[in-house]
């Protein structure tokens, strides 16, 4: 795999963006292999992921996020993030008791469909330390006290944690627990999760039992990056399935966790390819 930077970027619309940054790399002998942009016109913002290869780029890597600073952060209000695609992402998994959705990340973790490194699974229950055997990834439990009386300290050891194993970002693998502001300022944008219904609708608990008793005829999963709003961040992939008068609230859990994980992956994949840019409460996807 020839190494390749990333770029993700967003600005003020204007003439020239295209043109400009191309012409930095290509006039620094690096050879583009994929270029995606979106202007949105209601707010006159415009988006690129642009990626190119670094074999014979004339700028060291560790001097190239200084040269875009230096040449188009003021002058086009740019914002952006640089990613190499040699530079594994590392995920760390938390989970509760439910195993569907670990289960799916492992295993295509397992079968090279993710470039990225899992240092450890974190939980609140000793449940599925079997599954994390299984796959020969460290496994760590901190329980909370039913009033959460600890639960400052219990974020507190788990962030050192993660720290420690350089872990860059999070996925919650129905980890049945509400994430603090403060661990979230830690990863902003970066902790993943998974919602069993299509959001907005039916937020909460038991949302297959919310459906069943209004008699809806589709039911859906959301995954979306957690902020301190409940359920409310930046949406990264949705999908539903047909359900009919014949199901019960059984059968919804059912048809919904084979939902949630397909809905899941496909959100992970897109982060670990760096394809995800978020602005306001919304993500581009790139394809």
């Amino acid at each position: 795999m020839n190494p390749t930077a990333i770029m993700l970027l967003h600005c003020p619309d204007q003439t020239g963006i295209i043109s400009e940054v191309t012409k930095f790399i290509t006039d620094n002998q690096g050879n583009i292999v994929y270029l995606d942009q979106y202007v949105d016109r209601e707010d006159g913002m415009f988006f690129m992921r642009i990626e190119w290869e670094l074999s014979n780029f004339l700028i060291p890597r560790e001097k190239i996020k200084e040269y875009i600073t230096t040449l188009y952060s003021t002058r086009y209000d740019m914002e952006f993030n640089l990613y190499f695609n040699d530079v594994r992402p590392r995920m760390a998994i938390f989970v509760s008791k439910m195993s569907h959705c670990l289960y799916d990340l492992l295993a295509r973790y397992k079968a090279g469909e993710f470039n990225v490194d899992i240092p450890c699974i974190v939980s609140n229950h000793e449940d599925l330390r079997y599954v994390a055997e299984q796959f020969d990834i460290p496994y760590y439990v901190w329980s909370l006290k039913k009033d959460h009386s600890n639960k400052e300290q219990v974020e507190a050891e788990e962030l050192k944690l993660l720290k420690e194993k350089q872990v860059t970002f999070i996925v919650l693998a129905r980890y049945m627990q509400i994430i603090s502001d403060g661990m979230i300022a830690e990863y902003p944008h970066h902790i993943i999760n998974i919602h069993h219904s299509f959001l907005p609708a039916f937020i909460g608990a038991k949302p297959y039992h919310q459906a069943w008793e209004r008699g809806v005829k589709i039911i859906g999963a959301t995954s979306h990056y957690v902020t301190a709003d409940l359920d409310a961040g930046p949406i990264i992939e949705q999908d539903v399935v047909r359900i009919s008068h014949k199901d019960t609230p059984e059968s919804l859990v059912l048809k919904g966790r084979d939902l949630e994980k397909i809905v899941l992956s496909r959100a992970v994949s897109k982060h670990i390819e760096r394809k995800i840019l978020t602005y306001k409460n919304k993500t581009i996807i790139f394809s």
